[in-house]
């Protein structure tokens, strides 16, 4: 199984991601675009996994204890590559969201996972190879509070990406 660890979002704040989404592609010449119901904001990618990796998941996940926090998505920005950028929504900077992810890594590594060395950055893909005039740019906020994390299932359904929760952590499974 191919898994990440992720917080997937609510509707409200998809619909103002789905709004910047639909801006960027009738902007953009060509590129593959996040389906809506694949919106969400990657903790740890982990990659292809086993029967016993998906418990050691669920175990470093049950480690990590985080209080409620706020996310809020305040630019649109991107990843240059060569024949198509990967666009993205950016999170403002969090003390919570940063200690969250750095617990989780150092969780999964202790449990023997091999994860990418690069620095986190923490934002929501909205598409892939994407040839556009349009430029990275400020928006007005706007966002949720996080209280829960899920194990996420990467798959092709019928030909279509589908991500689908195989675990939640949340606070209040912590008594918070």
């Amino acid at each position: 199984m191919r898994l990440f660890v992720a917080i997937n979002i609510n509707s409200e704040t998809r619909s103002n991601l789905l709004a910047l989404h639909d801006e960027l592609r009738g902007k953009s010449e060509r590129g593959r675009f996040s389906l809506p119901e694949n919106l969400h904001l990657t903790l740890v990618f982990l990659g292809e996994c086993d029967v016993a990796q998906v418990a050691a998941a669920k175990e470093a996940m049950d480690a990590v204890v985080f209080d409620p926090f706020d996310l809020v998505v305040e630019r649109v920005g991107r990843f240059r590559r060569g024949g198509g950028d990967i666009w993205w929504a950016g999170v403002r900077e969090n003390t919570v969201l940063l200690s969250l992810q750095q617990k989780l890594t150092s969780g999964l590594r202790s449990k023997g996972f091999h994860l990418e060395k690069r620095e986190y950055s923490p934002h929501i893909t909205l598409g892939r190879e994407i040839v556009t005039e349009a430029i990275p740019r400020p928006i007005e906020p706007f966002g949720e509070t996080v209280s829960k994390i899920d194990l996420m299932k990467s798959e092709h359904i019928r030909g279509k990406l589908t991500y689908t929760s195989i675990y939640r952590r949340g606070v209040t499974e912590l008594g918070l």
